[in-house]
């Protein structure tokens, strides 16, 4: 499927491009729509469609094949996020964390919102779904993060202290069992998501720098690795079960770097991406 052989990008230039990531590292497709730069982008399931959430304030539904807007959604408010609901039959429900402190949950079939989740006191920067989709966690300017029963509008669990920080990246490790965030005191924090929901201050990263910068974290596909970038340009790597060594690191880009991922089927190859404008696959 498309989504093994590409990897999508977005970019400030407001074009989301799709590249070839096994064979011609070619440009596959460029998706134009959006006015100004693109946030964020996700995939259905299948990868037949995709999101993306714009600074222009437009939520696109894309068709991945034929280039072609499904549905805009524009509330005339900015959102940071656009995460589809995991389950499968479920993939026409949306979130998105917008700029006035709710998450909103949109129905795409119908272009209405079907739910307001209303608490934070900061613009939203994730939703991460958690516990076979049950719940869901949400990251905030606010420096709290908030544990949400889906479908239900009302927080079952506030998490904030004046040690914690901003976090803008936040990803579920394959087995759904624990989440990192990228927290913006030079720290990747871990919280484990089964039964109860707790940081689990053993597996804190630190030797990167990522304050004031959204760095995404990662995770191997075998959630023996976890990796972040940093704004001095560098990719570092640690080991989950050995968490206060870095493993190793690479100069990726000039500036920061502010994206990473891991290959999902091959656990030796990585793309990074930098402020340099520069996309870099390495194994």
């Amino acid at each position: 499927m498309l989504l093994l052989l590409s990897q999508p990008i977005t970019g400030l230039d407001g074009k989301v491009k799709i590249w070839d990531a096994i064979g011609s590292y070619k440009c596959m497709r460029t998706y134009l729509g959006h006015s100004k730069g693109v946030k964020d982008i996700n995939f259905t399931n299948d990868g037949r469609k995709f999101v993306s959430v714009g600074y222009d304030k437009n939520i696109r539904l894309w068709d991945t094949e034929t280039g072609q807007v499904i549905t805009t959604l524009n509330t005339g408010k900015l959102y940071y996020c656009g995460v589809f609901h995991p389950d499968d039959d479920k993939q026409n429900v949306l979130m998105g964390g917008c700029g006035d402190k709710k998450i909103y949950q949109f129905d795409l079939n119908t272009g209405e919102v079907e739910q307001e989740y209303n608490y934070h006191l900061g613009a939203v920067n994730t939703v991460t779904f958690i516990d076979e989709n049950r719940r869901f966690v949400s990251s905030s300017d606010d420096k709290s993060l908030r544990v949400w029963e889906f479908g239900i509008p009302v927080q079952i669990k506030y998490i904030a202290d004046p040690s914690m920080h901003s976090m803008p990246s936040v990803t579920p490790n394959p087995a759904g069992t624990a989440i990192i965030c990228q927290s913006l005191d030079n720290q990747v924090v871990t919280y484990m998501t089964k039964d109860k929901f707790k940081q689990n201050r053993k597996k804190t990263f630190k030797g990167h720098n990522t304050a004031g910068y959204a760095c995404q974290v990662n995770w191997s596909p075998d959630s023996k690795y976890v990796m972040s970038g940093d704004s001095e340009g560098r990719c570092f790597f640690w080991e989950w079960a050995q968490p206060y060594k870095v493993v190793r690191t690479i100069k990726a880009h000039d500036g920061v770097c502010i994206g990473v991922a891991w290959h999902p089927m091959e656990s030796s190859k990585v793309a990074t991406c930098g402020w340099d404008g520069l996309i870099k696959y390495w194994d």
